[in-house]
């Protein structure tokens, strides 16, 4: 712990504030804006609709910015009132402090220390999950985020959940389309997508049974958290991670990131032919409509090279299509007898297609199945023979 003096001369450094939201903690709400005034008196607080004693606490603290909802209208609504207010008053930066009474102000000194070292980058404190009295459900709904946060962005945190954050105020989205808990999800995935850092830095913690208040419903916020994350895996997969691919490949010219971020990449030959012929065998599979997810979803799974999966996957690029489907039939028909008679011609239509459907499915995974195979042994020896070329020169 800094100084008194060297805290007050760092945190004068940035201009922050600290916005607390409230609903029904009357218990904790006064322990933790006191706390809070020992570093700063550039707080904003959120009364979203509490029904409890809340009101008469907070006349007690008039000379702060205060924001009262007439109704409960979620913690999302009620932290974008409250950045949108610290917009409003020309703060750069805004922490968010949960007024549950789990997390410690005196931890705000190393949230403006470290957004000293790293301008610009929104910090997530991270709790020690581990420690007594940490709800189980809590422990695996932290888990939970965390895998999705990472699969959408590919940025490992231990802890994404947390409510004590650093948000750069100027930089974040503008826009946000969730108003509950879920909010704090899409906001910090988001933020990524637009290239702004998002990382942890370790906070103390507090889980008092005793005088804790938790207004996270199970079912109707995983609900929510879980429909959230279904439409920020579809946006990464269908257009975040091609963007990404195609930004990239642009800012290093197509040749050159053809040659260090796919050819020269890290990974073993094996392990680059592994992710030819998962490529392919997606690419050439019977699942239109959800290639491009199955894909990343198996490439991240087998931690395989998503560039060189994706790439391999075009294999089924629309010109290619007619082929694919006519050898799929051809493969089935050697493995599923059929008795309507089917003229593998020029005059094949979408109806012989669907008359025909179980034949197509197994002849399509068998034809993906061996072109696989075979297009990365072929991928496999070729990678060999150039890496003996390279080294003998």
């Amino acid at each position: 712990m800094k100084p008194i003096l060297l805290q007050q001369e760092l945190l004068s450094l940035t201009h922050f504030c600290v916005i607390v939201p409230t609903y029904n903690n009357h218990k904790t709400l006064k322990k933790v804006l006191d706390s809070v005034l020992d570093y700063t008196t550039n707080i904003i607080i959120v009364n979203d609709g509490s029904t409890d004693e809340t009101s008469e606490i907070l006349k007690s603290y008039s000379h702060l910015i205060q924001i009262h909802h007439p109704k409960n209208l979620g913690k999302g609504r009620a932290l974008r009132n409250g950045f949108r207010k610290a917009i409003e008053t020309g703060f750069e930066y805004a922490i968010t402090i949960d007024s549950d009474g789990q997390h410690f102000a005196s931890d705000i000194p190393n949230f403006i220390a470290e957004i000293q070292e790293t301008p610009d980058s929104l910090l997530i404190g991270s709790r020690n999950m581990t420690q007594e009295n940490v709800p189980k459900k809590s422990s695996f709904g932290n888990k939970f985020s965390n895998f999705w946060f990472w699969f959408e962005t590919g940025i490992k945190l231990d802890d994404t959940q947390s409510g004590f954050r650093l948000y750069p105020l100027k930089l974040i989205p503008k826009q946000y389309y969730t108003n509950k808990f879920e909010f704090e999800i899409e906001v910090i995935v988001r933020s990524a997508w637009k290239g702004i850092l998002v990382k942890n830095i370790p906070i103390e913690i507090l889980y008092d049974p005793a005088e804790r208040v938790s207004h996270f419903r199970p079912f109707k916020d995983f609900t929510r958290i879980s429909i959230l994350n279904t439409v920020l895996v579809l946006n990464a997969l269908l257009y975040i991670k091609p963007r990404d691919f195609f930004r990239k490949a642009k800012k290093k010219g197509f040749k050159r990131f053809f040659l260090e971020d796919i050819l020269e990449s890290n990974d073993s030959n094996f392990k680059k032919s592994a992710a030819i012929a998962l490529g392919i065998f997606i690419g050439m599979s019977p699942f239109w409509g959800f290639q491009t997810v199955l894909l990343f979803t198996f490439a991240a799974l087998l931690r395989l090279n998503k560039v060189i999966a994706y790439l391999s996957s075009n294999v089924s690029f629309p010109p290619f299509i007619p082929f694919i489907i006519y050898g799929s039939l051809k493969m089935g028909s050697y493995f599923v007898p059929n008795e309507t008679s089917l003229v593998l011609d020029s005059s094949l239509t979408l109806d012989d297609i669907q008359q025909n459907a179980t034949q197509y499915i197994v002849g399509s995974l068998i034809l993906a199945t061996v072109s696989s195979l075979t297009v990365g042994l072929l991928s496999y020896l070729l990678l060999t023979f150039f890496s003996s070329t390279k080294n003998k020169k």
